[in-house]
């Protein structure tokens, strides 16, 4: 059997490798990353069929839990690292060609620093590790926010990291009052002592720790740093940001609310919380004239979504809200990387200077159309599935209310439609102006496009691909005894 560690060791040993790779050629730095996440991609693939029949739990140091630092590989971690890996690996071979200006070992040692903490937030079974992990993919966030060294990248990592450190210190208030509860660190054994504890206390750890993980999955009101870090930062940072990154916060809070808290009674709340979201998110993007703030804030519609469909809190609802973030991943990570292309071509991130570029990029702009109607929700992609999903989990919640909800959700479905329509509209039947010497061909950068564009279809045309695990995943997050039993060897 793979050890499971190994996710989280390679790209790590990998990171502080690239210096010494250095030493030999230059050229050979920028492949490390592919390597370390392709042997991640193949290690998480061989995972799968093992842990959908029994949970690995994985005890460092010779202690058995709760009295060791544990990772939990269940179906819901194996999942999101998988993600994590398969995109982070297209991603680092979209930067081969795209990231030229120096320093570029900086930029690779930062990117996989940041997989290691993606990666290990959502196989730990420690809420301390899960907080230390969550600073090394913060602080190799706020670096490459910056990385080009301009006001504009440098004012977006400044303000990311004010509210990530608030964020942080939230996190690890929350932490402390739960170590000084319970005197334990693994989540799972706080889970199972949790209704030992005065309720009043626990609302407000709860209440700490949401807020935390809230501003790093962009929920609103929480959500002021997004727009400008995915934005100022390289395209294949802003991919890895929307793709991964802001996922880790949704983990953070479905995993608090569910597996360890079991707060039951706050779920219409983030049901709410989500819908506003969404909807704020929406109609920020709608207004907006630059490309990427557009995608930007069209992840904070998305983040809503997904917050929306984790409050259902039924199997079909949780389920729902893992399809959104698979279906979103990947086709936010497509738009993200196709729109770096179009700017690196045409020099500008005005949605008007894309105009005439479908006869100029065919195959960009057809990948930019297919992740625009995925997010949209139009049959046969993925964003279909998962969306029609949602919708389903929640008309058969039967309050009046969830009826409005789905109403204000198909209103915000609406307003996205309205503004990638008209992009899709500008690259096909606009003309462009001085596009006379724009090509397509840039060494690696249309592989991972056109691989994510495949995703899309496939997933969408067959779902039952990864719906096993993505019920699986749903199963851990609402049967909260069977992770303690994992943990703590119970049944």
């Amino acid at each position: 059997m793979v050890n499971p560690s190994l996710l989280i060791g390679l790209p790590l040993a990998f990171a502080f490798s690239i210096p010494l790779f250095g030493l030999i050629s230059k050229k050979i730095e920028k492949y490390i990353p592919i390597i370390a996440l392709f042997i991640n991609m193949v290690i998480s693939f061989m995972l799968i069929p093992q842990i959908l029949k029994k949970p690995i739990v994985v005890s460092i140091g010779g202690w058995s839990p709760p009295f060791c630092i544990n990772l939990v590989v269940g179906p819901l971690g194996i999942l999101l690292a998988t993600l994590i890996s398969g995109i982070g690996f297209l991603v680092s071979i979209y930067a081969v060609s795209y990231i030229k200006e120096e320093p570029t070992e900086k930029y690779h040692i930062l990117f996989l620093l940041l997989m290691v903490g993606a990666i290990g937030i959502v196989l730990t079974g420690d809420i301390f590790n899960l907080f230390v992990f969550f600073e090394i993919l913060c602080i190799s966030s706020y670096a490459l926010v910056a990385y080009y060294k301009d006001k504009e990248g440098t004012e977006a990592a400044m303000k990311y990291l004010i509210q990530g450190s608030v964020g942080s210190s939230f996190i690890l208030i929350g932490v402390a009052l739960l170590y000084g509860f319970f005197g334990t660190l693994n989540m799972a054994d706080i889970a199972s002592r949790i209704t030992s504890a005065n309720p009043t206390y626990l609302f407000i750890t709860l209440a700490f720790l949401i807020t935390g993980f809230g501003i790093e999955a962009a929920i609103f009101p929480l959500n002021a740093w997004l727009p400008d870090a995915h934005s100022s930062a390289p395209s294949s940072i802003s991919a890895i940001l929307s793709g991964i990154a802001i996922k880790t916060g949704v983990y953070g809070v479905a995993r608090m609310v569910y597996t360890i808290f079991n707060a039951n009674s706050i779920l219409l709340f983030i049901a709410f919380l989500g819908l506003l979201t969404l909807l704020i998110g929406e109609m920020c993007a709608f207004r907006q004239d630059d490309i990427k703030r557009l995608l930007a804030y069209s992840s904070i519609g998305q983040i809503g979504l997904i917050i929306f469909a984790l409050g259902i809190a039924t199997s079909l609802g949780v389920f729902a809200s893992l399809f959104q973030i698979v279906s979103h991943a990947l086709a936010k990570a497509l738009l993200f990387l196709a729109a770096g292309y179009m700017i690196y071509r045409v020099g500008s991130k005005s949605i008007a200077s894309l105009n005439g570029l479908g006869k100029k990029m065919p195959l960009t702009s057809f990948a930019f159309t297919i992740g625009s109607f995925s997010l949209i929700g139009l049959p046969p992609f993925a964003g279909f599935v998962s969306k029609l999903s949602i919708v389903y989990a929640a008309m058969q919640v039967k309050k009046p209310v969830f009826l409005a909800f789905i109403a204000i959700a198909l209103i915000a479905t609406i307003i996205e439609a309205g503004y990638f329509f008209k992009i899709v509209q500008n690259l096909y039947f606009k003309e462009g102006k001085n596009l006379d010497k724009i090509t397509e061909s840039s060494g690696y950068i249309l592989i991972p496009i056109a691989i994510l564009a495949i995703l899309i279809i496939v997933i969408g045309v067959h779902p039952q691909f990864i719906t096993g695990l993505l019920k699986a995943s749903a199963r851990e997050l609402l049967e909260r005894a069977g992770y303690i039993g994992w943990v703590l060897g119970g049944t």
